[in-house]
């Protein structure tokens, strides 16, 4: 084409093309709707998901409102900042969220990793909050969900079953009215509980155990209908089904009525709650210093509190709130980048009103999803019943006895622990078990933290073990007079496998075999230094052996004859590899 030709492209043009187009998907009306799901469903509203919307906010805020309070305790926090925890979150997430049954909120596994930090000053809660929001939302904006699909099943489940062990023996103190701390890990909670056993109060200890058996009791008391049941028990069938969803509720109002007709009484057998400092939270940044005794920490001290295990925190708030959307989904997708826009937003916005770290909840999620909510304005719903009744309900609060909510807490635990996992790995692969056992172990012995770390880094040995020690099949038979050998490799053969392979060649080619045939059509991937040590073996054995190379791919062929000009000779194709032996000459061995 001639260059002064005014219909030749432009130099660039194809760059500016792709710019124009990269421009116009993120600056486009389209992207920024999806990037704001309100402005999607919002304008398709109807009376009918209103109504839906309101009667699934209102049960999960019941649900809400003695968990929230249940989580600032176990988190070392004041009573009220896991309800502001529930209400602000839930608002941003209405705005920004694209799953409509998932509710945020403080969560057990995030109070216990943050409690280690509140133990210096609650400060740090508010600052995690932040932090976290800022790394899950660089996470959602940079599109690194794909990290996630590092962490493997045993070991998310190995976490959540430490996380479990840890909190509920975090409540045995609560439960049982026993004084003395609880312990920062499963194991230091059972020996401080063992260790001041003699100060159980009888009271505490009785209403609690009452609390979990009445739990339990309600999680499976259905009422059957039939096709012959009377539309009476339909219809009670139906309003007892929202029973069972508010049976946290239920407990926490019969026992705080009980603790107050005891009070008027002029009794107090059980350990109260106390007063909440109702109204709305204090707003203002997140604090970047804070003191603690008489030392005035920066924000550079308070990285360093943090440490490399704060980083757990966001790891699990995205884990969380992803794995449960994913969950409650079915057969529709998941955007994971917008799930986690929305859920840095809600971290960092949220902090701005005295709120702890949040994810989402798989116990209020269910409770929403069985709800029939239709729009994320579930979760506005919601936050609105918690604001009413942090603001005006708060003396009713007094009266919650502690072992009423370490009961629900302990209930809520078993329900997420993963036992049954164990004789599933147990039959099918002792690897990912060693993995599950260890993140276990080093999570209720040592610290979460830890214990996921070390889950991930032993699941991360045994996949470079694998990738290093590669399957090499191999299959002896006889062609004519000549006794031969197929070595079948399986998949990528990486530079962590170049010493391995090799050295399986020469022990599968003993002396007895005459002929030895390399086949890599199930080869996806073949690294340099891999082919040059199998060149440097094969012209070794030689002397002894015939080589054959079977079925290998052309770039595989051109990256041998590179290495080695002249080695393409030894390439053979076709479904049979027996014709190629019968051309070959016998030879003497020795």
């Amino acid at each position: 084409m001639d260059l002064n030709d005014p219909r030749r492209p432009l130099l660039g043009e194809p760059s500016r093309g792709r710019l124009r187009k990269t421009a116009a998907k993120f600056c486009g009306l389209g992207s920024w709707k999806i990037r704001l799901p309100i402005t999607i469903w919002l304008p398709r509203y109807t009376l009918e998901s209103l109504f839906r919307d309101l009667i699934a906010g209102i049960t999960v805020g019941l649900t809400s409102i003695p968990q929230g309070i249940a989580y600032a305790m176990i988190a070392g926090l004041p009573p009220q900042i896991g309800l502001y925890s529930s209400i602000f979150p839930g608002i941003v997430y209405s705005l920004f969220g694209s799953c409509k049954d998932i509710t945020l909120g403080p969560t057990a596994i995030l109070s216990a990793l943050v409690a280690k930090y509140v133990a210096y000053s609650d400060d740090f809660a508010y600052l995690a909050s932040f932090l976290s929001g800022c790394i899950v939302l660089l996470f959602g904006i940079l599109q690194l969900g794909f990290i996630l699909d590092f962490i493997s099943k045993p070991v998310i489940a190995g976490f959540t079953t430490a996380a479990a062990l840890q909190i509920g023996a975090s409540q045995l103190r609560s439960l049982f009215g026993v004084s003395g701390s609880s312990g920062n890990t499963f194991v230091k909670a059972i020996i401080n509980f063992f260790r001041n056993i003699t100060t159980i109060q009888l009271n505490d200890s009785l209403l609690g155990v009452v609390t979990i058996i009445s739990l339990m009791l309600l999680k499976h008391a259905t009422i059957p209908v039939g096709p012959d049941s009377s539309s009476c028990r339909v219809r009670f069938a139906k309003l007892w089904v929202y029973v069972l969803r508010a049976r946290n509720a239920l407990v926490v109002f019969v026992g705080s009525i009980l603790a107050y007709i005891l009070y008027v009484q002029g009794w107090t057998p059980f350990a109260l709650t106390g007063k909440i400092n109702g109204g709305l939270p204090h707003f203002g940044p997140p604090p970047f210093s804070t003191v603690v005794g008489n030392r005035t920490l920066n924000f550079t001290d308070m990285l360093a509190v943090f440490g490399a295990e704060g980083l757990v925190m966001p790891l699990v708030t995205i884990l969380e709130s992803v794995a449960i959307a994913k969950a409650f989904a079915g057969s529709k997708p998941v955007d994971g980048t917008q799930e986690m826009i929305a859920l840095g937003a809600c971290n960092i916005l949220s902090c701005f009103g005295q709120s702890m770290p949040t994810t989402g909840s798989f116990t209020r999620t269910a409770i929403n999803h069985a709800c029939g909510v239709t729009t994320p304005a579930g979760s506005l719903f919601k936050a609105c019943l918690v604001l009413l009744a942090v603001t005006l309900l708060t003396d009713a609060f007094f009266f919650i006895p502690k072992t009423v909510l370490a009961g629900i807490i302990i209930v809520a635990m078993t329900s997420i622990t993963e036992f049954g996992l164990v004789t599933k790995l147990w039959r099918n692969s002792k690897l990912e078990l060693a993995v599950y056992s260890l993140t276990v172990l080093v999570g209720a012995g040592v610290g979460l933290e830890y214990g996921i770390l070390c889950g991930a880094g032993l699941d991360v040995a045994r996949t470079l073990a694998h990738a290093a020690r590669p399957d090499l099949h191999h299959q002896l038979f006889k062609v004519g007079n000549q006794d031969c050998i197929i070595l079948t490799l399986l998949g990528t053969l990486t530079y962590a496998c170049c010493e391995h392979v090799p050295r399986q060649l020469r022990r599968r080619a003993g002396e007895h075999v005459h002929v030895a045939v390399l086949d890599a059509r199930h080869v996806q991937r073949l690294d340099y230094g891999v082919a040059e040590n199998l060149i440097s073996t094969i012209l070794d054995l030689e002397q002894n052996h015939r080589f054959l190379l079977w079925n290998f791919k052309e770039s595989h062929k051109q990256l041998f004859e590179d290495i080695h000009p002249g080695f393409s000779g030894r390439f053979v194709n076709g479904p049979s590899i027996d014709q190629h032996i019968l051309g070959l000459e016998p030879i003497p061995m020795r």
